[in-house]
């Protein structure tokens, strides 16, 4: 069960889902829009490796817009923070957004309850586009939990991505032990 645009608006004035900035023409009948943040990264390295901290270049996507191309991985952020203490939100693409053949997310479009901080988005597109910052990138949906969380994902020691800033980080699977 996806929660309501009436039962968003009851989660934010209990304090259970947080949006910063809020925009209440952002909210659909059961979603929230987000927007692409002002920055992107790149990684440094041709060849990625899973067990080692990969580095990323960021910079400032320009007022005039910035053109993606086709096999280059690029890593961006929503301009909006997040905050969610009892539901499981979902980062999915707006329908206008895959259209253009943008897609937003690899893998990662869940987050886990006790979610804070602006999203990651994973970005790949078909073809040469040009993206500007502040544009409709994704919609955030909500899903209530059964049961009672043991420990939140902010309280968890091991959250690599808790509290992630305004703009993108690289993968940390390189902190994971295998």
């Amino acid at each position: 069960m996806i929660l309501s645009d009436k039962r968003i608006l009851e989660e934010m004035e209990k304090g259970t889902i947080k949006i910063e900035p809020y925009d209440r023409g952002c909210l659909g009948s059961n979603s929230y829009d987000v927007h692409l943040g002002p920055v992107l990264a790149t990684y440094k390295d041709h060849i990625l490796d899973a067990k080692k901290h990969n580095q990323i270049e960021t910079f400032e996507i320009p007022d005039e817009g910035f053109v993606l191309y086709p096999h280059v991985f690029y890593l961006g952020v929503t301009a909006e923070y997040t905050e969610t203490h009892a539901h499981v939100p979902f980062l999915e693409g707006k329908s206008s957004t895959g259209r253009l053949g943008i897609d937003i997310h690899a893998t990662a479009g869940k987050g886990d309850v006790g979610f804070c901080g602006n999203w990651t988005l994973e970005i790949s597109v078909k073809q040469p586009v040009k993206i500007y910052k502040g544009m409709p990138i994704g919609q955030l949906i909500y899903f209530p939990v059964d049961g009672e969380i043991e420990v939140k994902y902010n309280q968890k020691a091991n959250a690599k991505y808790s509290g992630q800033p305004n703009r993108p980080i690289e993968s940390m699977m390189w902190k994971n032990k295998f």
